[in-house]
């Protein structure tokens, strides 16, 4: 055995593969400390360094582009994972009776912008719908790191945004199978089906949840949290995959799985898998940022910046409503601030749809868009909070 590591550390290639991936993982982690320290979202600063260490940026490295994939594919899992833990089946329904009226305003005040611009550009349906998914789904991660940063979780405002997350991420459901079917090219039947068997699941997971989540918890013992992380990880990963398998989104099935959790059990697998959820979220942008040449930015960036403005109009009419009952001015902006980002989701949407969308590169026009309104996000938010301070 001694001789077998020894031999296999002495292979340059192998060598260099584990310096590179090491450095850009500590790079990544000293990012995330100064941003923390700015209270500015982090994400877009992995994004740019994925720019930066990608073929064609400043300091290209040839980071295992195999070992990257499957990462950011844990990485885009894990994310909805750890949403899924986030709720329960009860607070779902709670949020959409509350903020159905504000849901539907967001959903076409953001969407429909991204379909009206997708088809003027001769993308066809396809790409515009695609490209409606992109400005349409704030990012709940960003969002859900922003209210922890500034020390807001428990404020009615973050409670009424939070609200308008979770409508966004059950809209996910239907739409991420019927992307699927017209990327594929599939029939309208088959299309029909796909988003059927998506809503029925999703129904279903959320009965469980409401009538047998108990039965559920009781097999999971919270008191051996190393078996309850292999556990709902394994099972997470397992569901995405077999619902990737059967055309079905697998992030979709992944939140799903951390759905039917609840109580103690939600608790210790969301502190247990919090740690690992950072690290392959960290991987997941870095990689999306490395497979984007910085030479097609330039190109894309007006566009961007129109979807950025559209986009934040967008949001900033949702803040509106959902906190015109409230006597302070600044709620509408925080609320603004907290729906602004967008980020993996709409990375998801655009690494999906790219190979169909061949008038711009989708993933390029995606990622300035992220980064712009991450940045616009953290700017909204540092200035009301300053404000606050200020009085």
């Amino acid at each position: 055995m001694f001789q077998f590591v020894t031999a296999a550390s002495t292979n340059p290639a192998d060598s260099i593969l584990l310096t590179e991936i090491g450095a850009a993982l500590l790079v990544l982690g000293i990012v995330a400390f100064i941003a923390n320290r700015l209270k500015f979202s982090v994400v877009p600063l992995y994004l740019l360094i994925g720019l930066a260490i990608g073929e064609g940026g400043i300091v290209p490295m040839s980071v295992s582009e195999e070992f990257l994939s499957t990462g950011s594919q844990i990485g885009a899992i894990m994310l909805l994972l750890l949403l899924g833990l986030e709720y329960s089946a009860y607070d779902l329904s709670k949020a959409f009776k509350e903020r159905k009226g504000a849901g539907l305003i967001d959903f076409l005040a953001n969407s429909i912008p991204g379909f009206v611009l997708g088809i003027l550009m001769g993308w066809g349906v396809a790409g515009a719908l695609a490209l409606a998914g992109i400005t349409y789904v704030s990012s709940s991660g960003i969002a859900a790191q922003l209210i922890k940063e500034m020390g807001w979780r428990r404020s009615e405002v973050a409670k009424r945004a939070t609200g308008i997350l979770v409508f966004e991420d059950l809209a996910l459901a239907p739409y991420l199978p019927l992307l699927t079917s017209v990327v594929l090219g599939v029939g309208v039947w088959s299309g029909l089906v796909s988003v059927a068997l998506a809503l029925a699941i999703t129904g279903l997971v959320i009965l469980i949840s409401f009538k047998g989540s108990s039965k559920l918890v009781k097999i999971l013992d919270p008191s051996e949290p190393g078996g309850l992380l292999l556990t709902v990880f394994g099972a997470a990963l397992l569901a995405a995959g077999l619902a990737d398998l059967v055309g079905f989104s697998g992030v979709v099935a992944a939140f799903l799985i951390g759905l039917l959790l609840t109580g103690e059990v939600a608790e210790t697998a969301r502190a247990r898998l919090s740690p690992i959820r950072d690290i392959f979220a960290a991987i997941f942008f870095l990689f999306f940022g490395i497979t984007t040449d910085p030479a097609q930015l330039p190109a894309v960036l007006p566009l961007a910046i129109l979807l950025a403005v559209l986009g934040i109009a967008g949001k900033y009419l949702v803040g509106w409503w959902i906190t015109k009952d409230l006597s302070d001015r600044l709620s509408t902006w925080r609320a603004t601030g907290f729906l602004i980002a967008r980020g993996e989701f709409s990375m998801v949407i655009a690494a999906l749809a790219a190979p169909i969308v061949l008038q711009v590169e989708l993933q390029a026009l995606t990622l300035a868009y992220v980064i712009i309104t991450a940045f616009a996000a953290s700017v909204v938010l540092r200035f009301t909070r300053s404000s606050l301070e200020k009085r």
